[in-house]
């Protein structure tokens, strides 16, 4: 039988929503699949804003993709006339010792630096008594590494999620919400996907981009070494909003000890929306099922957070948070991104994990999955294609 599709995306979060639009504007026969109906709060794609920044600390492989996400971002905006990307500039700060973790890598700061020079991209190392005087909003011991980039900022998932959608659609892409795949399997030169529903679907390819439900679909075939993470973010009330607005104060990664958990991020405050989004990571407790995952956040998950990062480091946060949602991570050990296919399921490209730091490259990596699965093979997807993360 003649499958429908050229390939079906499962998944229309971050990376789905993406790869579906690329797909798409390259004339194939695309079909976009997602168990609810995006962008939503189920997964990893959802909080309102997401970091971005052009000197990747996380590695220097990444910065190709976020420098082509910022261009594509900016022509989405003038194809929809949503507001996507907000460059109001980004702290990175850390103790002195260097040795600050974040996304599993060490010398956070020092490694940020070095991939700014190597590219060229505009930035500052500041003292302390600058950063103080550049942002009074924020109180440090004196002794701290800080790194200041003017074109990093934030980006808006659900936005982004939304207007690719819209575009994808634009370009002949069928979307199909509300629909939970159950099974992934080969089918002569394709694969055969079925749905909650009973129904079957044939493509060429299949582009599994479910982020924490990925391990579940994948089964055995890629034996994955992935776990999900419950990550909470925070909204908190400020003495004085019109400083902290995007005018006025920039997105941060505050990193104040030498353990993975020694540290915060945090946003400046939107116009039109309350609060001040600040939020920690962890990586010790795992969760087996994303389905199970504990959704409720206590008042006392707030409450600690505030007073163990941000009542001595931004006193103008005022304590109890006037909402919090979680937020889950897929994560590989090394805190890498994970773009590959197995041998014995050759039809099938898997595009997870991005392992907490994913959609600032989310636009690019799309467009570069897009050009493999059309025949051509981007030399920037090649450190993510790792059989030894999946083997």
């Amino acid at each position: 039988m003649t499958p429908a599709f050229d390939t079906v995306v499962i998944g229309l979060g971050a990376m789905g929503s993406a790869t579906l639009l690329q797909l798409a504007k390259r004339g194939q026969r695309v079909l976009g699949l997602d168990r609810w109906d995006p962008p939503h709060a189920w997964g990893s794609t959802h909080g309102d804003t997401r970091i971005t920044r052009c000197a990747i600390g996380e590695g220097e492989d990444y910065v190709p993709l976020v420098r082509r996400s910022h261009e594509l971002w900016r022509e989405f905006e003038a194809e929809t006339g949503e507001q996507l990307l907000t460059q109001c500039g980004a702290l990175i700060l850390a103790p002195a010792g260097g040795a600050a973790v974040v996304h599993g890598k060490a010398g956070f700061v020092q490694r940020t630096v070095a991939a700014a020079q190597r590219f060229g991209i505009a930035h500052e190392v500041l003292s302390p008594d600058e950063a103080m005087r550049r942002f009074p909003q924020i109180h440090l011991q004196g002794d701290e590494l800080i790194y200041w980039e003017p074109s990093g900022g934030y980006v808006r998932p659900e936005a982004c999620v939304r207007a690719q959608l819209t575009l994808a659609r634009r370009h002949g892409a069928a979307v199909r919400p509300n629909t939970q795949v159950t099974a992934i399997d080969p089918d002569g030169a394709g694969v055969r996907i079925t749905t909650a529903a009973g129904d079957t679907i044939l493509a060429g390819e299949a582009v599994l981009a479910a982020g924490v439900w990925s391990p579940g679909l994948a089964g055995d075939t890629l034996r994955l070494r992935m776990g999900v993470t419950r990550q909470v973010l925070h909204w908190f009330a400020v003495r004085d909003p019109a400083a902290f607005g995007p005018d006025r104060f920039p997105v941060f990664i505050w990193t104040h000890g030498n353990r993975p958990e020694d540290g915060m991020y945090g946003f400046p405050i939107p116009p039109g929306t309350e609060g001040m989004k600040i939020a920690m990571e962890q990586y010790s407790a795992t969760v087996s099922d994303p389905d199970a995952l504990q959704r409720e956040v206590l008042p006392a998950e707030a409450a600690a957070m505030h007073r163990d990062h941000v009542a001595t480091r931004l006193p103008d946060v005022l304590p109890g948070a006037l909402r919090s949602v979680v937020c889950p991570y897929t994560m590989t050990a090394e805190g890498d991104f994970l773009v590959t296919r197995s041998p014995e399921w050759p039809r099938v490209l898997l595009v997870s994990a991005c392992s907490g730091h994913g959609f600032k490259h989310s636009a690019g990596l799309g467009e570069a999955v897009a050009s493999l699965l059309t025949g051509a093979a981007p030399a920037v997807l090649a450190p993510f294609d790792r059989q030894d993360r999946a083997a």
